[in-house]
């Protein structure tokens, strides 16, 4: 869970932080597990909710609503292919906090636009919005770091 606690976090104390916090909550709400799932799927929503609430009070004070129509192109595979899953989730973390939670909740947890927009108090239209920002940042990095790898 220290891995997906990681995802959320801007650094590793904010990620002990927060799985701490995400197994508190585990601890003082057992009872209320209902055996209807995995318990690992279970404990990793709290993990997910509990770093959504880390960064409620500042994730969107600088977004700007809309969407962005751009085209994206193609990245030759030799641009990501010599980068390892270490180098991917550094990519990520240097996202700015609402695009860096949009990105992880639909990339890598694998919930939909309404759900990311309900679990975080916005607009679907926003989450899609966000996410293509992020692709965006992460393709330019990653755009730069074939630049210097070539």
């Amino acid at each position: 869970m220290l891995g997906v606690s990681n995802r959320y976090a801007r650094n590793s104390g904010d990620a002990e932080d927060i799985i701490q916090d995400a197994f508190i909550k585990v601890f003082s709400k057992i009872d209320q597990f209902k055996f209807e799932g995995s318990f690992e799927g279970w404990i990793r929503r709290i993990v997910v909710n509990t770093a959504l609430k880390k960064y409620a009070l500042r994730r969107y004070e600088k977004e700007v609503v809309g969407y962005e129509i751009k085209d994206e192109g193609t990245l030759d595979p030799l641009a990501y292919g010599h980068l390892s899953e270490k180098d991917l989730l550094n990519l990520i973390n240097t996202l700015p906090d609402g695009y860096r939670l949009i990105f992880n909740l639909y990339v890598i947890e694998g919930y939909q636009h309404d759900e990311i927009a309900e679990m975080l108090g916005i607009k679907s239209g926003t989450s899609r919005s966000q996410l293509v920002k992020a692709r965006n940042m992460l393709q330019k990095q990653i755009i730069q770091l074939q630049k210097v790898a070539v």
